[in-house]
């Protein structure tokens, strides 16, 4: 039995069947995104799929190495050594070719950052090293994805 709905001023107008229609449609859309990432195994090292290959960008980079050991915003632990990278917005597990000067390192992306305005990338202290950023601490560099 349908119950009638007293109105009261200042209130809003409380429709049941609409909220129950609401929570049906949320529900299936969940259960198709829940079922359609069953069937897909993937990897943020897999995530660089959707970027373009050759797509370079230029501007100042940084390194950074004290935060050995703690997790990275991908999950990994940060081994300051590896040759790996934060970018603000490219998926984890994207590769970039890094130059800087006639050097040049491929990383990863497992990290966000640099948080600081007018970088483009912050790289492991073992990737400034392999391309000579850690003398100065922030220098000019050209990425390409590969």
């Amino acid at each position: 039995m349908i119950a009638a709905i007293k109105r009261v001023p200042g209130q809003p107008v409380k429709n049941r069947n609409a909220s129950i229609a609401l929570i049906a449609v949320g529900m299936l859309a969940l259960g198709a995104t829940a079922s359609e990432a069953g069937h897909r195994k993937s990897s943020w090292r897999d995530a660089n799929a959707s970027i373009g290959s050759g797509r370079t960008f230029s501007g100042k980079a940084s390194f950074y190495g004290n935060e050995s050991g703690s997790k990275t915003a991908s999950g990994q632990r940060f081994n300051q050594e590896a040759m790996t990278a934060a970018h603000r917005t490219l998926p984890f597990g994207t590769r970039l070719k890094v130059t800087h000067g006639s050097r040049s390192v491929v990383v990863t992306v497992n990290d966000r950052g640099p948080f600081i305005k007018g970088r483009v990338l912050d790289l492991s202290k073992g990737a400034a090293r392999a391309v000579g950023l850690t003398g100065r601490g922030v220098g000019h560099v050209v990425a390409e994805v590969q």
